[in-house]
C-alpha cells in the first residue's frame, strides 16, 4: 500500500509541471481526461480517502475535495478550471508531504 501511496504521489507531483518534456505531455495526456479522474479516485481511494466533485457553475470551473472522514474538513481541496486538475491538485493535497 505504501508504493502506491509514492507511486501516487510520484505522478501527481509531476503533474504539477508544465508538460514541456515527451514524458510530461504523455503523462498529461493519459490523466487530463475523465479517465485519468478515475484513476486518481480510484487510487485515492485505496488510501481511505472519499470524494467531493462538482461544477461551480456553468464554463466556471471545478471543485474537488478529498476526505478521510465525512464528517471532518477536507483533507485536500483545490479549485480548477477543468474537473482533472481540481482532482489532481486537491489529491495532491491530500497526500503532499
Amino acid at each position: 500500500m505504501k508504493d502506491r501511496r509514492s507511486v501516487l504521489t510520484a505522478a501527481l507531483g509531476f503533474l504539477l509541471l508544465e508538460p514541456r518534456t515527451s514524458a510530461l505531455r504523455a503523462l498529461h495526456v493519459w490523466l487530463d481526461s475523465w479517465t485519468g479522474i478515475g484513476l486518481v479516485i480510484v487510487g485515492m481511494e485505496r488510501q481511505g480517502f472519499k470524494v467531493s466533485l462538482r461544477s461551480i457553475a456553468a464554463d466556471s470551473g471545478w471543485v474537488a475535495s478529498f476526505h478521510g472522514d465525512p464528517g471532518t474538513s477536507a483533507a485536500g481541496f483545490a479549485a480548477a478550471p477543468t474537473p482533472w486538475t481540481a482532482v489532481q491538485r486537491a489529491a495532491w493535497n491530500a497526500l503532499k508531504p
